[in-house]
Order: C-alpha cells, then sequence, then structure tokens
C-alpha cells in the first residue's frame, strides 16, 4: 500500500472535544497572570479559555503571598469548581486537588499524548492533517471512550472491530497497525492465600482434588491467567491476573469458593487470607 506524506504538527497539549470543562473536572492549566487577589490560568486542553482562581482558592491555609505559591508560566492541576458558559467565566481551585487526584489527571495527561502521538503517525501515513485527525478519528474515539487511548488499549485486546464504526475505513487498518505494535493492555493481578488444613487420613488426597477442581474451572475461564502454588503447610498462594480488577475478584472468589466447599465437606479447614493488587502491561502483537 502507497501511503502519502504530509506534514503534520501536533500542538503541545491534547485538547478536548468540548469547547467548555465540566464542572467538578480536573484540567491541566497554565499561569498567566498573578494579581494579589488572585491568578488567571489558561486551560491548556481548552485552546482560548481562561480561568481565575481567587487566593482563598490556592492553598487550605491563609495565603499572604500568592506567588509563594504559584508562579507565572507554571503549570498546575486545577479544579473546575464553577462554569458559566454564558459569561465565558470558569473559577479554578488548586487547593481541592489532592495528591492522588493530581497524579491521576497527570497520569490521563500522559496517555493523552501518547495517543495523539500515534495519531500523528497514522496521519503522516495517509497524508492526514492535525485538523482531520482530531475531527475524524480524536472526537470520535474521545466521545465514546472518555479518553481516546482507552479505545486504544480496547481495539489491542479486542481487535480493530472495535473501531469500526467509529473511525473512517481509511483511517482502520493503518491505526490498528500502529495500535498492536505500540498500545500496552493493562492487565491486573491479585494475590491471596488459603490456609489449609485437613486433619483426616486421606488429608493430601483432599487437598489434591480440591486443587483439581479448581485448576478446571480456572481452564473453563477464557482471558484470564491464574497460579495456585505451594508455599508450605499449611498454606497455599493464588494469582489471578485479569483485564481488570472486577473480572480479577470475580474469579478469586470463584475459585477460592471451590477449594474451600471441597475442604470443609470433608471436614477440614481453610482460611482465605487477601495479599495484595498490582497492574502489569501487556504488548499485544499480530501473530
Amino acid at each position: 500500500m502507497e501511503y502519502r506524506i504530509k506534514k503534520l504538527e501536533m500542538v503541545e497539549m491534547p485538547r478536548k472535544s468540548r469547547e467548555y470543562p465540566e464542572e467538578g473536572e480536573f484540567v491541566i492549566a497554565t499561569v498567566k497572570n498573578i494579581q494579589n487577589y488572585g491568578a488567571f490560568l489558561s486551560l491548556d486542553e481548552y485552546p482560548g479559555k481562561e480561568g481565575f482562581m481567587h487566593i482563598s482558592e490556592v492553598a487550605p491555609t491563609w495565603v499572604r503571598n500568592i506567588r509563594d505559591y504559584i508562579k507565572e508560566g507554571q503549570k498546575i492541576v486545577a479544579k473546575v469548581i464553577r462554569l458559566d458558559p454564558s459569561r465565558g467565566h470558569i473559577d479554578l481551585s488548586l487547593k481541592r486537588v489532592n495528591q492522588q487526584q493530581r497524579k491521576a489527571k497527570l497520569q490521563e495527561f500522559k496517555r493523552a499524548q501518547k495517543a495523539e502521538k500515534l495519531l500523528e503517525m497514522v496521519a503522516q501515513k495517509i497524508g492526514k492533517t492535525y485538523e482531520e485527525t482530531w475531527r475524524e478519528v480524536w472526537v470520535p474515539l474521545e466521545q465514546e471512550y472518555g479518553e481516546v487511548y482507552a479505545a486504544f488499549e480496547d481495539a489491542a485486546q479486542n481487535g480493530k472491530e472495535v473501531l469500526e464504526d467509529l473511525v473512517p475505513g481509511e483511517w482502520l487498518e493503518p491505526l490498528y497497525e500502529i495500535i498492536i505494535n505500540n498500545v500496552e493492555v493493562p492487565r491486573v493481578t491479585i494475590d491471596a492465600e488459603l490456609e489449609i488444613t485437613v486433619p483426616t487420613p486421606n488429608g493430601v488426597e483432599i487437598i489434591r482434588e480440591a486443587l483439581i477442581r479448581a485448576r478446571n474451572r480456572i481452564n473453563e475461564i477464557e482471558d484470564i491467567d491464574a497460579k495456585i502454588v505451594y508455599v508450605g503447610s499449611p498454606k497455599y498462594k493464588i494469582d489471578i491476573t485479569a483485564p481488570d480488577y472486577i473480572t480479577a475478584e470475580r474469579v478469586m472468589e470463584d475459585i477460592a469458593g471451590e477449594i474451600m466447599n471441597v475442604i470443609k465437606n470433608a471436614g477440614g479447614e481453610a482460611t482465605f487470607i487477601r495479599k495484595e493488587r498490582r497492574i502489569k502491561k501487556i504488548k499485544r502483537r499480530e501473530a
């Protein structure tokens, strides 16, 4: 397939498909002008939009000098606390953003940058401008998924079919090619321990039967990786890896329940001990 090459200039900050942010939304903003009573900031994801942050919204304590907390040119994560699109007023707060919310917003921003870079690669291949890329792909994917990179993850995991009704046909094959070679699909792993005791002469056989049933149950579930490992009497470790926490938790309860039922029906005891959660990423490629 022959591609036409055009220069594509992407903006530094991926922009949203909406004209205005929503009340309660966390935004990335650049401090433009500081006055004694507050600061004016540009909303990086909403070109042409500015917000105002009163000095009382800068910090949870009394602020004597606002410049001790923010500087002109600084980028911050702020919360939209009031919005009046008819008057073009956007009120922002810094003090109402906690560390976890700030981290989540910055992560969202990084994902948007990744998505924009991948789209730039595709656009260069098929000869699309920035505005065409934004209108034809960015807007429909963001409106459907909330963020474009989430759409890419879905396609990497479930195939290009998930994009067929959302992007024009000329985009589909080259976009999917870029996705399968560059997008890491997040998967979560949860761990737990089972303490198993069967005080009968055939206790070892009962435990083996319980573990075989659990293994058979695991084999019936698609897109799940699971391990049951002997740690040392009386402990066994269960690792479940799934596309999301809800699925992982459901499978963990199912498997642990299967083992515990067999053990308790045989007169033994089994105790379920939750351990930890973690996220790993798997890069999917075509075979």
